[in-house]
């Protein structure tokens, strides 16, 4: 079932459009970052044709699978050896905190391999 969800999750985020913000090419300070269109004339706000979409509930995933890894875990952070042990390793994976720091770090990852717990950013160290 979740393996059906997450592929479908897959599937609606290939034909979701990428969401611009208003006039996103005539400024370069503008970025490309969302931001809802309030002007009175605006024609991206009264969603004319050929002026971008809105984001809507149409968008969305599934609730079940909202906010899980690809690999349908869900991201849980870290910052001692103590949070480790309440990670329940079937649903869950180890997000280890920006700032502990590498001795710490080193000692959860061998925690991590001695009881089977999968750790979501290992490159960093």
């Amino acid at each position: 079932m979740k393996e059906e969800l997450l592929k479908l999750r897959e599937k609606i985020k290939k034909k979701k459009p990428e969401f611009k913000r208003q006039e996103w090419f005539r400024k370069k300070a503008l970025g490309k970052k969302w931001r809802k269109p309030r002007g009175l004339h605006s024609k991206l706000r009264r969603q004319e044709k050929a002026k971008g979409k809105l984001p809507g509930p149409g968008y969305g995933s599934p609730s079940e699978v909202r906010g899980l890894t690809r690999e349908g875990y869900r991201e849980v952070v870290v910052r001692n050896i103590k949070d480790m042990e309440k990670i329940n390793p079937r649903e869950e994976i180890a997000i280890i905190a920006g700032g502990v720091g590498r001795r710490k770090r080193l000692e959860m990852l061998e925690f991590a391999e001695k009881n089977n717990l999968k750790v979501g950013n290992t490159k960093f160290i």
